[in-house]
């Protein structure tokens, strides 16, 4: 499931990069089972942008996006669908705020022509010990985001 995840992220990688001159940060899950080589079951792929994507360029970057076959779900959480996957957008400058991780601080990759960005295990640790703060994944997600800190820890030994 993470591998057929992560093709669909490369391909949305490429057409942020192609379309909107964006590298993508892979988030979430998704992003941390490929660090740590293991399945997490992402429900979505979570993507962080630049902001004004989010906000200022918002109508444009849906258009684009549905254009190219993407299908707006949920506006708030600036969700789409295509196919069966899920894609989440959120800002990447909420991550300095939130966990402390400059954005000059995030590793650049690159697979063939496509460009993206990846967070370490030891930045992804900080998002997660932060995340296990916040009063909805407390409800919502706790087991889940403890066993990623304890997987993560692990990894870092």
């Amino acid at each position: 499931m993470t591998q057929e995840k992560f093709v669909n992220f490369l391909q949305n990688a490429k057409e942020l990069n192609k379309e909107f001159g964006i590298i993508p940060l892979i988030y979430g899950s998704l992003g941390l089972g490929l660090l740590l080589e293991k399945e997490l079951n992402p429900d979505d792929i979570d993507i962080l942008i630049p902001e004004h994507f989010i906000k200022e360029d918002w109508s444009l970057f849906k258009a684009r996006l549905e254009r190219l076959g993407y299908q707006l779900i949920d506006e708030h959480e600036h969700t789409f669908l295509k196919g069966t996957t899920k894609y989440s957008y959120a800002s990447i400058e909420d991550l300095f705020p939130f966990a402390g991780i400059p954005e000059s601080e995030i590793n650049i990759y690159q697979k063939e022509d496509i460009k993206y960005k990846l967070l370490t295990l030891e930045q992804y640790l900080k998002v997660y010990e932060r995340s296990s703060l916040d009063g909805y994944r407390i409800n919502k997600k706790e087991k889940k985001d403890f066993e990623k800190i304890e997987y993560i820890k692990q990894a870092l030994k």
